[in-house]
């Protein structure tokens, strides 16, 4: 609403309604949310995707302030995820990654970032958090993944999954501690899966980052 005096002395008022406008600054508002929203989620089991799980690891190895912080980098990967597509398809496939998905994102504390970095692999970002505790985390999860039967047409069915866990080191990157991470988890499947592997810091590279 608008007033204007005019010189004879009416008062000129002048409204416009701008419930429309509202609505499109609403509408165009929660346009922008979703696409953010849509930019770090991966969007079959709406957990973080790779860029966004990415970029808090980054986070977790250069906290603010220039302050050192233990952490750990945890790589899951649902065991014969592979035989599980072949044996009764994609779509099964996908049932079981929602499944795994969710059961994984209940056990995870506000500080952690869990996120799906493609096909059945999937990485858990634990700030702050000694290998000894991640390891604790990690079996809670391998505890509740066992107990799940995500296919009701099929009540018998259970799978598992395997993780590695590296501490992270003053010298790693993303991409170094990641690979220490991944090496674990592999040799968590060559000892028979549905276990976790902790990766074993190399002493010489610990001795050069001191």
């Amino acid at each position: 609403m608008t007033e204007t005096v005019e010189k004879d002395g009416w008062m000129l008022c002048v409204a416009t309604d701008v419930t429309g406008l509202k609505a499109k600054t609403r509408a165009v508002r929660q346009d922008r949310d979703l696409a953010i929203k849509a930019s770090y989620t991966d969007e079959l089991t709406g957990v973080a995707n790779r860029r966004f799980v990415t970029a808090r690891i980054d986070d977790m190895l250069q906290p603010p302030g220039g302050q050192t912080s233990a952490g750990c980098l945890c790589v899951l990967d649902i065991d014969r995820f592979k035989s599980i597509n072949d044996q009764f398809g994609h779509q099964t496939g996908d049932t079981i990654l929602r499944d795994f998905a969710m059961r994984i994102h209940r056990l995870v504390r506000r500080t952690d970032c869990f996120g799906r970095v493609g096909g059945e692999e999937f990485v858990l970002t634990l700030p702050a958090t000694p290998v000894e505790q991640a390891k604790l985390i990690l079996e809670r999860m391998l505890a509740s993944v066992r107990k799940s039967r995500p296919l009701q047409e099929r009540p018998d069915f259970g799978y598992t999954f395997s993780a590695g866990i590296a501490g992270a080191q003053p010298s790693d990157t993303a991409i170094s501690l990641y690979a220490r991470a991944d090496r674990a988890l592999y040799m968590a499947k060559l000892a028979g899966r549905d276990q976790i592997h902790l990766d074993e810091p190399d002493p010489d590279r610990s001795a050069v980052a001191g």
